[in-house]
């Protein structure tokens, strides 16, 4: 089993065809987008790629199973993706490889699961995991109609160092039953704001009276459009947009500002030139997917987070 923050021209086409093969045999890509396009083209500085090879009838290697392992997220912890050849599995491999990212991640680890399938389930509830949420991934073209706000709510970018606390206050209350969402310090926020892709005029922020009543923080995936100091971040795929978080104070439900905030996100990406964007929903969160439909998302995916603790 190698460990590696690069992979050569040789062991990427192995990859891919595994990723490829998995994704024909389970119906599902075994992979992230992003995560997938960063390992065609090269993009995250912190990758580590986890390869398990064997030899097999041959002199040459042969790649029977790959992780991909972030470990720059400070708040939430290391996150991983596994995949195992087809043709390869029920024979140790996946735990072997899953032992492995447990020893390069620590006790925080979190693991994600692309359709919630049979054989996921049962690597990960059998070697110390727990299921914690499932998230439906939404998609929707750029390049089609987008309808503009009303005109009548106030809407501006996020003003970093001014608007903190105040942001940080309500994204707390918004989310104070969310398992990772819901207890933001200055911290977490200083974090996210010193990554290379903040862009703070993609924090946009929804007012009454000068008070804040809702966000919708967005994020490019392949392209940055502020930076911080040097970044050696380098990515020759096309860009996508995010939502990254969206939320409204619920003293201002069922009044329009949720669709209102989302269109304005909506043209924010589409002015950076972006023909697409995704967002992650909870499966439970029937109000927001109901939002983002009638919008024009629809789900491309499901994926299952299991941590460690």
């Amino acid at each position: 089993m190698k460990v590696l923050s690069h992979l050569d021209q040789a062991s990427q086409s192995q990859v891919l065809d595994l990723i490829e093969a998995a994704r024909s045999h389970d119906g599902i890509p075994p992979l992230a987008d992003h995560v997938l396009l960063h390992l065609r083209h090269g993009g995250d500085r912190a990758d580590n790629h986890i390869i398990h090879t064997v030899s097999i009838n041959s002199p040459d290697d042969t790649i029977v199973g790959y992780a991909h392992l972030d470990t720059t997220d400070e708040v939430e912890g290391p996150s991983a993706e596994l995949v195992i050849h087809p043709d390869y599995r029920h024979r140790g491999y996946g735990k072997a490889l899953l032992e492995r990212i447990k020893e390069l991640a620590g006790k925080r680890l979190r693991l994600w699961s692309h359709g919630d399938l049979p054989g996921a389930q049962n690597l990960t509830i059998h070697n110390g995991f727990h299921r914690v949420r499932t998230v439906i991934q939404m998609q929707r073209p750029l390049n089609d109609d987008i309808p503009f706000p009303n005109p009548t709510t106030t809407i501006r970018s996020f003003l970093l160092d001014i608007d903190n606390d105040e942001w940080l206050k309500l994204n707390n209350r918004i989310f104070a039953g969310h398992p990772e969402q819901g207890r933001w310090t200055n911290n977490d926020l200083a974090i996210r704001t010193h990554e290379a892709w903040f862009d703070d005029r993609g924090f946009l922020l929804a007012i009454d009276q000068s008070k804040i009543i809702g966000f919708c923080w967005t994020k490019i995936h392949g392209g940055h459009t502020h930076s911080h100091g040097e970044s050696n971040d380098h990515h020759d795929h096309e860009p996508i947009g995010e939502i990254y978080i969206m939320g409204i104070d619920p003293s201002y439900f069922r009044q329009g500002i949720g669709k209102d905030i989302a269109l304005a996100g909506l043209h924010h990406l589409r002015y950076q030139g972006l023909n697409s964007v995704l967002l992650y929903v909870d499966e439970t969160n029937s109000s927001a997917i109901n939002l983002y439909t009638s919008i024009g998302f629809t789900e491309s995916g499901r994926d299952v987070l299991y941590r460690t603790v």
